[in-house]
Order: structure tokens, then C-alpha cells, then sequence
């Protein structure tokens, strides 16, 4: 069971980490394409309801689903935006010369947190691997406190229905053969009172007991909206912080999203703030912060043109330094940027939902199909699948793998596996971002990976 603490402050908004893109019906395309770009935009701008945590694939427009996934080529000339598959983020990621070698996340555990979960989640993802050919396996749910029943027309849950299937799917998809825990807690409510310290237990309880090599969190507050914050007293914070210091006795690889409305978040009244902030876990030096890219992908998954960091119609990628935390021993190469602060994000995967991931959702019977989604709820779970690769290979858990990361990227690209991002920015709702440039930067992090190159490299092997 969850605890709830013996203070508890005022309820704050905790957003999640993905900004949902319209599912489209076959026979509404245009008028879909035109909804969703208002409805989403509105979304980044309020993205959530006070007081209450919010999941990241809310926000699906249309009630009617695709019965089947269409190419990129098409998406481009329907909808008007990118589409990708499981398929295309493998071949992007350079990760099939891994699985031809037996590295697929065999006896590796990927424990992935989300309220509520979804009821339909075995069934969605055997329907999606079965589109795609990718092996089934079966995911291991854990209900931590007295999870309500899916209500389908609660939009709450819907919500973090559409996150949990984000998440399952992707994670799957990149370490098909890792085991998959998924915790479905029983408040989505705010750090406070009960949401995030009933995570935190959860994540505590199972790094205790064993369970998981990896953690995914696809989850965040603001740090400004933290009580104490304007005089000082970071304690409201940096009390939740038990999850992640067990992880690092355990060797447990901690990740979190960056966020999605770029170097801004929401405040307390769910309005952005007009000023730069960042986001707890992501800023959290015991965490690895994925921020997200844009991905321009052909039918096949081969680029077309260079990443860059995700700022679209839809959103941006999070990134900035923590108001809260001191700069790590690891980041101490790169204090030129970071100044005497923790910065974020660490590394960058998929995020753009002009560059949407295709996922199979049925746990809402008005909208059974497929549906598209980005955000950095995406870049999150794919990440947490190479490193499920990673620690396979390596035949251990490698646990906090910031230190590795930066001083791999002081070597050549083509031996550590991380490459550069230097297009683009995540400057969002008026608010100036980062600028992408060649090294490190608090726009994408390091870069973004070669999945193939990176996993050896992690690995040692």
C-alpha cells in the first residue's frame, strides 16, 4: 500500500510527459488534421486540470480510430505530418544488427509507472505486436494501493490509459524479450498528498525486493510549484527523493521525461510560467533525463535529414538547469553551460509529434484502433529499451549511467555511440529556448544514439 505523508502541502499540478496527436478517422481526415492542431496546441499551452496528475497521452480527438496504420508517405500527404512505426525507430536506432546478435533485453526487467494503467494493455499489445511482427510477451501487472475500476468514459483514466500503452508498447518494442512490470497506482493526485509518494513507494518496494533493472517515468512536476520553493526550502522535494537513492544502491537505471512544453512548464493555476523553469524527476542528478528529437524518417526508418530537437506545431522538448539541485560530479565538463546547476536533459530520443509513434489502444470502446502520439512520454520507454539491450549485453545492471555517458562523449561518435544534435531549439509559448549546438547543450543533452554502437559501448563489449 502507498503511504500518505504525516504534512501534507497544498495540492499542485503534476503534468505527464507526452502531448497526445489526434487519432484519425479514415473517412474525417482534414477536419481531423485541423482539430487536432488547435485542440493540441491548446494543450501544450493548459495542459492539465489543478490539482490533479495528469497522464501524457491525453488529449485524442476523434472518437473513431484507424482500423489499420498507414506509411509515413501517407501520413505526410493526409495528415500532414510524420508517422513512424516500431519498425522505423529500430532501423533509425541501429538497433537490428543487436537483436541479429542476440541482444533483445533477455533477462532484463523494464518496471514502467503509471496511474491507474489501462485494462486492455495484454490485448493492445498483442494486437500491436502482431501488425509489426514482433515477439508477444507478457506483461507483469502490479496494483500498488486500492486501484479503482476503468471507468472508460473518466477521462482521467482514459488518459493515463493512452500513457500506459505509450509506454508498454514502445519499451517492448526496442527490448522485445525484457521482461515488462507495469505499477498501476491508485491516485492521480499531487505530490502533496498521495500521487507522487504513492509512486515513489512503489518504485521503492520493488527496488527492494529485486524487481526491475530499469525504471521509466513518464511523470513531472514543475520544481517552482514545489511549497517552500520562493524562500528556499527545497525539503517538500527533496523528501520524495528515497525511490531514486534506493535505485542507486541497487544499481537500478532511473529514467525521466524532460517535459513537453520546452524551457517553460505549468504553475500551480496550470497557466505556463513566462519565465524558464525545470521539472522533478528529470532535473533529479539521481535520474537520466531524456529529452526529445525530431526524427525525419523515410517508409523504410533511414533519415532523410538530420535529427533536431523537437519544437513543433505541438510542443518542444524540455531542457534547462534545476532551481534546485547543485551541478553533478558528471557534469562538471560541461559547467560552461550548466553553470553551478544540475542541467537537463542528459540525452534525446524520439519526441516530435510531427514524427508521431503508432500505437493500438482499445480501452476505450468509443475509440478502439490506432492512434498517434508524441512527446517525451515517447523518447522516455524507447530509452529504457536500449538500456534493457545494454545491461543484457553487459550481463549486469549498470545502474546510474550519467557518468558513463559523459565521459563517453568525449570519445569519437563512431565509439561511444551518441551523436550530436545541433538543429533546432525548445524555445516555447513565447519563452526563449536553447539552442542546439555542437556538444553538450540544454536543448538535447549530449545527442541523441546509435543504438547499435551506443549498447556496446555502455556494455563495455
Amino acid at each position: 500500500m502507498g503511504t500518505t505523508p504525516a504534512t501534507a502541502g497544498p495540492r499542485r499540478s503534476v503534468t505527464t510527459r507526452a502531448l497526445a496527436l489526434a487519432t484519425i478517422g479514415a473517412t474525417a481526415l482534414t477536419c481531423s488534421l485541423v482539430t487536432a492542431q488547435s485542440t493540441v496546441a491548446a494543450a501544450s499551452a493548459f495542459p492539465h486540470v489543478a490539482f490533479r496528475l495528469h497522464p501524457a497521452s491525453e488529449g485524442h480527438i476523434n472518437a473513431t480510430a484507424r482500423t489499420t496504420p498507414i506509411s509515413t508517405s501517407d501520413c505526410v500527404t493526409q495528415i500532414g505530418i510524420h508517422c513512424y512505426s516500431p519498425l522505423q525507430y529500430r532501423n533509425a536506432y541501429d538497433l537490428n544488427p543487436l537483436y541479429q546478435q542476440g541482444v533483445t533485453g533477455k533477462g532484463r526487467t523494464i518496471v514502467i509507472v503509471d496511474s491507474f494503467g489501462s485494462p486492455t494493455i495484454q490485448h493492445d499489445l498483442e494486437t500491436f505486436d502482431k501488425q509489426w511482427g514482433i515477439q508477444d510477451t507478457q506483461v507483469q501487472v502490479v496494483k500498488w494501493g486500492n486501484v479503482p475500476a476503468f471507468d472508460p468514459t473518466n477521462a482521467d483514466m482514459t488518459g493515463w490509459a493512452g500513457e500506459t500503452t505509450l509506454d508498454v508498447e514502445y519499451a517492448h518494442a526496442i527490448a522485445p524479450d525484457a521482461h515488462i512490470v507495469l505499477v498501476e497506482t491508485a491516485v492521480a493526485e499531487t505530490e502533496g498528498v498521495t500521487g507522487l509518494p504513492e509512486m515513489m513507494d512503489a518504485e521503492k518496494s520493488l527496488i527492494n525486493k529485486g524487481v526491475g533493472d530499469v525504471i521509466t517515468q513518464s511523470f513531472g512536476a514543475t520544481e517552482n510549484t514545489f511549497p517552500g520553493f520562493d524562500k528556499g526550502d527545497f525539503s517538500s522535494l527533496t523528501n520524495l527523493r528515497y525511490a531514486f537513492k534506493a535505485a542507486a544502491a541497487h544499481n537500478v537505471t532511473v529514467l525521466a521525461s524532460s517535459g513537453d512544453n520546452g524551457v517553460t512548464d505549468a504553475d500551480n493555476n496550470n497557466n505556463l510560467y513566462p519565465f524558464k523553469v525545470n521539472s522533478w524527476p528529470s532535473s533529479d542528478p539521481l535520474v537520466t533525463s531524456v529529452g526529445g528529437t525530431q526524427l525525419t524518417l523515410d517508409n523504410d526508418g533511414t533519415r532523410t535529414a538530420p535529427d533536431a530537437v523537437w519544437h513543433d506545431a505541438y510542443g518542444a522538448g524540455g531542457g534547462g538547469v534545476s532551481g534546485i539541485f547543485d551541478r553533478p560530479l558528471y557534469q562538471i565538463g560541461v559547467a560552461g553551460v550548466v553553470g553551478d546547476h544540475r542541467g537537463t536533459p542528459d540525452i534525446s530520443m524520439s519526441a516530435a509529434v510531427d514524427g508521431a509513434a503508432w500505437t493500438y489502444e482499445s480501452y476505450d470502446p468509443t475509440r478502439v484502433g490506432w492512434h498517434l502520439t508524441g512527446g517525451t512520454s515517447e523518447a522516455s520507454p524507447i530509452l529504457s529499451g536500449v538500456v534493457a539491450l545494454a545491461d543484457q549485453l553487459a550481463g549486469r545492471r549498470l545502474g546510474q549511467i550519467n557518468y558513463n555517458m559523459y565521459v563517453l562523449k568525449l570519445l569519437p561518435s563512431q565509439w561511444s555511440g551518441i551523436n550530436d544534435v545541433t538543429v533546432g531549439d525548445n524555445g516555447w509559448n513565447g519563452v526563449a529556448g536553447y539552442q542546439a549546438v555542437k556538444g553538450y547543450d540544454l536543448a538535447a543533452g549530449l545527442g541523441t544514439v546509435d543504438g547499435y554502437k551506443f549498447v556496446h559501448a555502455l556494455a563495455g563489449r
